[in-house]
């Protein structure tokens, strides 16, 4: 294990001599293993992967840079990130969390944060959504970004993971008629976190909300509302707040099923089971309001 490694690595980005005295693992994460890091002085949260997964922690490390300078919603400062011993590893400010707190202050942040744009939706460069590859190559026009980058994206893989047929056919037609659900609707590419589940929200001591484990790209604001709502909703009081700082425009119900179905598609192809027809369910519906 890089152990000493990363050690010197925290020394080296935080300038101060450093040096583990107490090490336990922090559970939580399917993806990653993860390890409180405590010495004399500071604690840390460390992640670490096999060493091909270097890339995947950059682009967490400059997504959680992103949105701290929005300076809109608190995340976990990353400190340091590289490979030794075979492994890739990912060092950020270890944060006290907690399950609950001041939700009317998610709701107005989550808003703030996505008054934050870019000329374009998607990144400057590529990620992850869980561990599968997310595509963010710049683009202009939101219904295209939307259906070549992240619906047909999806759609292919699980092709090649062995879920084609009905679902493929009816997952083109929807991706064919996408623009329909944003004739009198045109976002702005919002800056987004991307993964917005309440897996991946908490707050800190002072009962703040904190935002982790990123997929930050820019787009459409709704997609990270639907996010949050596909694996059951948040706290009323959560979406109050935002729609009191940035109403939702009134499609957004329909559009929901839109962007929920990227991460069902995702579920698919990282889990399968039951989410190949949740998936085909989702679709049917969209294509009904078209039809």
């Amino acid at each position: 294990m890089p152990w000493s490694a990363i050690d010197d690595a925290i020394a080296g980005a935080t300038g101060s001599p450093y040096a583990t005295r107490h090490r336990a693992p922090v559970g939580g994460g399917s993806i990653n293993a993860a390890y409180r890091l405590e010495g004399q002085q500071s604690a840390w949260f460390v992640k670490l992967n096999h060493a091909g997964a270097l890339a995947m922690f950059q682009a967490e490390a400059e997504g959680l840079q992103e949105l701290a300078a929005a300076d809109a919603i608190r995340v976990p400062r990353p400190l340091t990130w590289g490979e030794a011993g075979g492994r890739s590893y990912l060092v950020m400010e270890w944060l006290t969390l907690h399950g609950r707190g001041d939700n009317a202050a998610l709701g107005e942040s989550l808003a703030h944060m996505h008054r934050t744009t870019a000329a374009r939706h998607g990144w400057h460069r590529d990620n992850t959504i869980g561990s599968t590859e997310q595509i963010n190559t710049p683009d202009s026009d939101w219904v295209r970004f939307y259906t070549r980058q992240r619906l047909q994206f999806q759609l292919q893989l699980a092709a090649d993971n062995g879920h084609g047929g009905s679902l493929q056919r009816a997952g083109e037609r929807l991706c064919e008629q996408a623009g329909a659900f944003f004739s009198d609707y045109t976002p702005s590419p919002s800056l987004l976190h991307g993964d917005l589940w309440s897996g991946n929200i908490a707050f800190d001591d002072a009962r703040q909300p904190v935002l982790y484990d990123p997929a930050v790209h820019y787009g459409d604001r709704e997609s990270d509302l639907a996010m949050s709502e596909l694996f059951g909703r948040l706290p009323e009081a959560v979406y109050d707040a935002y729609n009191a700082v940035w109403p939702l425009d009134a499609g957004y119900p329909v559009r929901r099923d839109l962007y929920q179905l990227y991460h069902v598609l995702n579920h698919l192809n990282l889990f399968g089971g039951m989410y190949a027809s949740q998936a085909e369910h989702l679709i049917g519906r969209l294509l009904a309001e078209v039809r």
